[in-house]
């Protein structure tokens, strides 16, 4: 059964670069923070980041010497069982009670477990219906 709670994710854009990725995460591992799901991807000039962390403060501190804003906001983690079907049935929620979704990311793995995030037109209400 799927679990979903407010949580923040920290957002960030930087000049795209190669090897930019390992110097974000090194930043961030150096900090001995966990990303628990990252969304990373460049575009044109420009490498786009989104981050769900077990401490943001330590990463926002962290990635201070890259000079970059680093902009918080709040959006839903979902965690659900690893199996098929798990995130069409949240999904199928989220679209029941009329809720857009703007964006989503997640984990995937072999575990027990997978950690999505989602920024909707509607947080509050999506989890509650999620909760359900």
């Amino acid at each position: 059964m799927a679990k979903a709670r407010k949580v923040k994710e920290i957002g960030f854009t930087m000049p795209n670069k190669v090897g930019l990725l390992s110097e974000v995460t090194t930043a961030i591992a150096g900090a001995k923070v966990n990303i628990t799901a990252i969304c990373a991807y460049g575009m044109e000039e420009s490498a786009y980041f989104m981050l769900a962390t077990n401490s943001n403060a330590k990463a926002k501190k962290s990635l201070a010497p890259l000079g970059v804003p680093i902009e918080e906001k709040d959006v839903v983690e979902v965690e659900v069982p690893d199996k098929p079907g798990e995130l069409q049935k949240v999904a199928k929620k989220i679209a029941d009670a009329g809720i857009d979704i703007e964006y989503m990311y997640a984990t995937a793995s072999s575990g027990k477990k997978e950690t999505c995030i989602f920024m909707t037109s509607d947080n509050a209400k999506a989890i509650k219906v999620i909760n359900k």
